[in-house]
């Protein structure tokens, strides 16, 4: 009885929806076991980057962002500019005992307007020390105002775009209009020397003091900057009576 029984309940099995729910977990097994090989053959192709990405927001998300190398040399860039940025705001700050905080901004925002008009960001620093030693409220008996030491009423066309007289107080209007003001200068006179003495209003001075002045404090930041990890930062020379193409490593 028992051995008449058994190939009828194999051909129902076989049959019924047993069979079907079985060939179903079969198909299902069989797909997960080639999704598993193609992740292995791909793995094994383009490595754990491709894991990261992976990881990282899928398949396509990789392909969105900048390649690793850029990314990383942006990021080595933006340190060492920041590391600059300290250094000099570290040094300003203890000749002119100043905030080494306020200092700090100070030299980004003169970067910033070096950047914008074409100027060397260490010759406006330079000028700052001269001119202000970095007091933002800084203010000559000739009526010369704030870290750049501009007198509002020889340019009150550039002061008007941020407000009016009252803007040269505000330290990035200060140190942007008096950079476009030195510019002005040397595109005007063709020389860096008679430029920053037009600037301190002393074209008379054979001697340039001003100018020398000015140079001597560049050159003070170049060799900050030069300290940096030990070695010399190379930094082309700039000819104060010849042209006036000068460049710094800020």
């Amino acid at each position: 009885m028992l051995a008449k029984s058994i190939p009828l309940m194999i051909h129902r099995l076989s049959s019924g929806r047993f069979a079907q729910r079985m060939r179903s977990a079969v198909s299902v097994m069989v797909l997960i076991a080639s999704l598993a090989a193609l992740v292995l053959v791909i793995h094994a192709q383009y490595g754990p980057h491709f894991s990261a990405s992976l990881g990282s927001g899928g398949m396509f998300s990789g392909a969105m962002k900048p390649a690793s190398g850029e990314t990383n040399n942006a990021s080595r860039s933006d340190k060492v500019e920041n590391g600059s940025y300290r250094v000099l705001a570290e040094f300003l700050a203890k000749r002119y005992k100043v905030s080494q905080d306020v200092t700090f901004d100070l030299v980004s925002i003169a970067h910033a307007a070096g950047q914008q008009i074409g100027l060397d960001p260490l010759l406006i620093i330079a000028v700052i020390s001269v001119e202000s030693r970095f007091n933002p409220i800084a203010e000559s008996v000739a009526g010369a105002k704030g870290l750049m030491q501009i007198i509002p009423k020889y340019h009150p066309e550039k002061l008007q775009e941020f407000g009016g007289e009252k803007a040269v107080f505000d330290p990035a209007t200060n140190i942007l209009v008096g950079s476009q003001i030195l510019k002005e200068y040397i595109g005007r006179t063709g020389n860096l020397s008679t430029a920053l003495q037009m600037y301190a209003g002393a074209l008379n001075d054979e001697q340039d003091i001003y100018t020398n002045k000015v140079m001597n404090e560049k050159q003070r930041l170049q060799q900050i900057l030069g300290r940096i990890g030990g070695h010399p930062v190379r930094v082309k020379s700039t000819t104060v009576k010849g042209t006036v193409s000068e460049s710094s490593p800020l």
